[in-house]
């Protein structure tokens, strides 16, 4: 486990148009994944790395949000008073899990204006950014070795995943050096969403990035890049490019990675991690099985 007290930035204010109507009034990182919000699988990972104290970046419309980290007393209430320990434990589970703070973004223009805005509260510390549409499934380590990189090299540390070279064009991409390190890499440049003939490798950038306080200096002075949004990927170029700085390194995951951005992958994630449950799995695999064989 790292040794320095890191905190954890959520970016929580999109709109989440992709999933409409589902998101005209409910939050998409509030949408269930069996059977909790995405968003509080990406608190767990940050609490299960260590870190306590989080904040999550949310826009209007998003009271859903705080409200279900918050307690809720009458609910506790009945209950307790029906006996039912089980999912009281749940619902106390979801409030403690770490001191959690809100911010508004106001205008969405983009990750990098997200990140900006946890400057007064992330202050000098080093922190983790973690994006709610990937959910990085528990049994697989990466948040906690990416944090031990930062600590080792002081660099900025991106999550990499090697993706189809077809698919390239949905994600960031790295040019990147050997270190001989396995699964660590340096990184010379990044491009975000090439097409595939100018991708510099099928190394994509994955949601999560653990960073120093200097990276708001450089969002500061970020202009608005690709779909005229402030771009974090270009400000880790800067860093990536600056040769007195400790530049920025990723971290090659291999583990099971669940992509809740759209539609189809968002089912995909539910049906995998429900039939991975020991409470759901024994009923569901034999029953998957017989559904597709009728495809």
């Amino acid at each position: 486990m790292p040794t320095k007290r890191f905190k954890a930035v959520i970016p929580a204010a999109g709109l989440g148009t992709r999933f409409l109507p589902a998101t005209k009034a409910m939050p998409k990182e509030m949408l269930p994944v069996v059977d909790k919000p995405a968003i509080q699988y990406v608190v767990e990972e940050a609490a299960n790395a260590g870190i306590d104290d989080i904040l999550v970046i949310i826009g209007r419309n998003k009271n859903a949000i705080s409200n279900h980290f918050d307690s809720v007393p009458e609910l506790e209430v009945k209950l307790r008073e029906k006996g039912d320990d089980a999912r009281l434990l749940r619902v106390l589970e979801s409030s403690d899990l770490a001191d959690i703070h809100f911010v508004r973004q106001g205008e969405p223009k983009g990750l990098g204006h997200a990140v900006l805005r946890a400057r007064a509260h992330v202050g000098d510390s080093p922190f983790a950014v973690l994006l709610g549409d990937d959910l990085i499934d528990e049994r697989d380590e990466l948040l906690t070795t990416m944090m031990a990189e930062h600590e080792r090299t002081g660099a900025a540390i991106i999550a990499l995943m090697e993706v189809d070279p077809d698919h390239i064009h949905m994600y960031g991409a790295a040019a990147v050096e050997e270190t001989g390190t396995d699964d660590v890499v340096r990184v010379t440049g990044l491009v975000e969403k090439p097409a595939k003939e100018d991708a510099p490798s099928n190394l994509a950038i994955i949601g999560r990035y653990v960073l120093g306080p200097e990276i708001f200096d450089v969002l500061e002075h970020t202009e608005p890049g690709k779909g005229g949004e402030i771009q974090l990927t270009d400000a880790l170029q800067v860093l990536a490019a600056d040769p007195e700085g400790p530049g920025v390194y990723g971290v090659v995951f291999r583990g099971r990675r669940y992509d809740t951005g759209d539609r189809v992958d968002y089912i995909k994630a539910i049906v995998q991690l429900a039939s991975d449950r020991d409470d759901l799995g024994p009923e569901l695999r034999p029953w998957f099985k017989e559904f597709a064989a009728t495809l």
